[in-house]
């Protein structure tokens, strides 16, 4: 099995086996969702398309954010601390982030696809043990807006080693997560609008025992999980 890394911009080319990581907090929310009951999640490019997807599916629940920032149109924004603490049995959801959601929509050649974050790494890494691509392609969803992605990156090099069959500390990779661009915004003080509450729930590794795997069907991308 090889392995190789792409961004938002060159993830249009990725063939084979693609997961598209968003550490913080894109597919954590999303595995949220799923433990909190949702039975699916469809994944929005932009907020237009997620209003207009709530027309076409009345009763769904819009969740996500722009810049990092909720919507005032959505239900939720995208934070796993606030859908932990909702009852979400059998509800639809559509889901619309900068980084995210960008990964998987975006990521068009993929024959495989699935949505990643640390809390179902190993879920991810035994569903692709058991798909046993030629290729793994990790998109490292959060290079953007001048941060480094390393939160992802971190997630992709953990996914890895457990693909090779080792089994790594996770405490370097927890520890990159927060000194990542990305997880010193979500310590800041003088950025209360970014929870720190949020990041934790972020790190807790192998939370969850199911993949998010990504289906195309009429045209959606719907997000499930699958339990490996």
């Amino acid at each position: 099995m090889e392995f190789c890394q792409a961004t938002l911009e060159t993830c249009p080319d990725a063939t084979g086996a693609v997961v598209a990581i968003d550490v913080v907090r894109a597919f954590t929310t999303a595995a949220y969702a799923f433990a909190a009951g949702a039975s699916e999640i469809i994944l929005a490019g932009t907020v237009e398309e997620a209003l207009t997807l709530r027309e076409q599916f009345p009763g769904t629940f819009l969740m996500g954010e722009v810049d990092g920032l909720p919507v005032s149109e959505f239900d939720f924004g995208n934070s796993p601390t606030e859908i932990a603490g909702l009852d979400l049995t059998g509800r639809r959801l559509i889901q619309r982030t900068s980084a995210g959601t960008q990964g998987v929509v975006r990521s068009t050649s993929a024959e495989l696809l699935l949505a990643g974050s640390l809390v179902c790494a190993g879920a991810t890494a035994r569903y692709l043990r058991q798909a046993q691509p030629e290729r793994v392609t990790f998109v490292i969803t959060g290079i953007l807006l001048g941060r480094d992605g390393d939160e992802d990156i971190a997630c992709a090099d953990y996914l890895t080693a457990l693909l090779r069959g080792e089994q790594p500390d996770i405490a370097p990779f927890i520890r990159r997560v927060y000194e990542s661009t990305t997880g010193h915004l979500f310590t800041d003080p003088d950025h209360p609008e970014f929870s720190e509450a949020d990041l934790a729930r972020c790190v807790e590794v192998d939370r969850f025992d199911f993949a998010l795997v990504v289906e195309r069907r009429d045209g959606l991308w719907l997000l499930k999980p699958v339990n490996v």
